[in-house]
């Protein structure tokens, strides 16, 4: 019920695909610049030396060799491109300095792109919430400057706390394929393959995970404007249906994998202009449904249909 639901909501809410897309691609163009600024300027020692052409040349020669068939330069790569990579690897020492600001650069940037596109996000959370409480169609410009304040807040905290989330993600991940096929019994081939499932497997599980745990926190300062901490607390003061709403975000999350991955090798991945915003508005559409059904609240998922007003739609004692 609440998946049809959500999938109900997204569909009549598809029209925000395209603002929130456009949102994006804006922010995307700035921040991307940033961060090429940033790159260009902290890496123009390392990018301009010797030891990087020699490097880049190699390779290159590596790759004309194979085509063409020069078996000489394919017997001596190997030998040229350890004492290249040697090189390089000194090189890069003598620029710690510049890459550890590269490095730091790129992090903050990153997560200052993350919090300008949680606004928007936000901003379609209100159009959301507008559309399930009142049947109302908000413009996005008005949500977004509406709830900007609010908005801020809440991404102030939600940002670094999900950032560091997803960093301890990314390591266990990280240890998944690097060392976990190392100590397996099967062969090389079926030892990568078990890791890179499992490191799947962790990454979908602790991101539904993430999402049951925080589910409530947007949806409660938008719908019944909480403020930042009672919003939070909301998230843990009730653990009803926790089970249920772990499995409805955890399939979500897998079907959107299926999806998007579908739509860039069908695609050359065009079509991930719309299924990833679409992904992100489907999963506030969950977040929502979830939290009225929490709180024992009717909603519309249609002009003629209001969840809550037939005794099927009452929640389950």
């Amino acid at each position: 019920m609440r998946f049809r639901n959500a999938m109900r909501l997204t569909i009549d809410n598809f029209s925000s695909v395209f603002k929130l897309l456009l949102y994006r691609l804006m922010t995307g163009v700035v921040f991307f610049s940033l961060i090429y600024v940033i790159l260009k300027l902290s890496l123009n020692a390392v990018t301009t030396s010797a030891e990087w052409t020699a490097m880049r040349d190699l390779v290159t020669d590596f790759f004309r060799a194979l085509v063409t068939g020069q078996t000489e330069k394919l017997q001596s790569f190997q030998t040229d491109f350890q004492e290249a990579a040697k090189n390089f690897m000194t090189m890069l020492g003598s620029h710690g300095g510049s890459i550890a600001g590269a490095i730091v650069g790129v992090c903050v940037i990153y997560i200052l792109s993350r919090y300008a596109n949680g606004l928007g996000v936000f901003a379609i959370g209100n159009v959301v919430n507008d559309r399930m409480s009142v049947f109302a169609r908000t413009p996005f410009a008005a949500a977004y400057f509406k709830s900007i304040g609010q908005a801020a807040l809440y991404q102030i905290v939600y940002v670094p706390l999900t950032f560091l989330y997803d960093a301890v993600i990314v390591l266990l991940c990280w240890v998944c394929v690097a060392y976990v096929p190392n100590i397996l019994p099967f062969g090389h081939l079926l030892s990568v393959l078990f890791g890179i499932s499992l490191a799947l497997t962790v990454l979908v599980c602790l991101q539904a995970l993430k999402m049951t745990v925080f589910s409530s926190w947007m949806p409660a300062m938008i719908a019944d404007k909480l403020s930042l901490g009672a919003s939070l607390k909301r998230c843990f003061s009730t653990g009803k249906d926790f089970g249920r709403r772990f499995a409805a975000y955890l399939i979500s999350v897998y079907l959107i994998v299926i999806v998007n991955v579908l739509c860039l090798f069908t695609t050359i991945g065009s079509a991930l202009i719309i299924s990833i915003p679409l992904s992100f508005i489907f999963l506030l559409a969950m977040q929502f449904v979830n939290y009225y059904k929490q709180e024992d609240r009717k909603y519309f998922v249609s002009l003629n249909k209001i969840v809550g007003e037939n005794p099927d739609d009452l929640p389950e004692s």
